[in-house]
């Protein structure tokens, strides 16, 4: 099966995602500045997520742009990952309504771990099932990133038990971390076309 089926329906729900967290914001009571100050947590909570999505779309994109075809199990993987990415206005609501309460944080920072497991299994399965050549241009995937960002988001879980700023440092610093790309995945696309 070719990718463009499974790029458009990711890209899709991937919209959908971001539509409902921006509908989540409240009008304010007042027309004046100050009345946006009851929006204040929700929107920092919707820009560090809106940034992982966005960080979630951009790898995506360079990934399947390397791939011409794609088999079931990289289908299952990818909706595996869209389950996932898909809770995330769930948990911005949630942890941004009871802020700076620890249990709503910690299930952001799971949610969190649990996109970044999603996707490296997705890299995986793709990295399994694809022929040499179309490997060289993906090989070069944030691994050691990977690695990273797991260990970060469980001392964002463990550290939203003790303190929230903490936690939501963590939580910005992997952000910061992957929004920084990887110029050798571009190089290897850019020869490959």
């Amino acid at each position: 099966m070719k990718t463009n089926r499974l790029e458009a329906f990711s890209d899709g729900v991937l919209a959908i995602v971001i539509t409902i967290m921006v509908l989540e914001f409240k009008i304010p009571e007042t027309p004046h500045l100050s009345g946006l100050y009851g929006n204040f947590v929700y929107f920092i909570s919707y820009l560090l997520s809106f940034v992982y999505l966005a960080i979630y779309w951009n790898n995506h994109h360079h990934i399947f742009q390397a791939l011409e075809k794609v088999n079931g199990r990289i289908l299952w993987a990818n909706m595996h990952l869209l389950f996932w990415l898909s809770l995330i206005p769930f948990a911005t609501q949630w942890g941004s309504h009871y802020f700076p309460a620890k249990e709503p944080l910690m299930f952001y920072g799971c949610i969190l771990f649990m996109c970044s497991i999603a996707s490296i299994l997705l890299i995986y399965t793709i990295k399994k099932s694809q022929p040499p050549e179309i490997l060289e241009a993906i090989k070069e995937s944030k691994n050691y990133k990977s690695l990273i960002s797991l260990g970060l988001y469980l001392v964002g879980i463990i550290a939203a038990i003790y303190n929230h700023w903490l936690a939501v440092t963590v939580y910005f610093i992997i952000a910061v971390l992957w929004i920084i790309p990887n110029k050798k995945i571009e190089e290897k696309l850019n020869q490959k076309h």
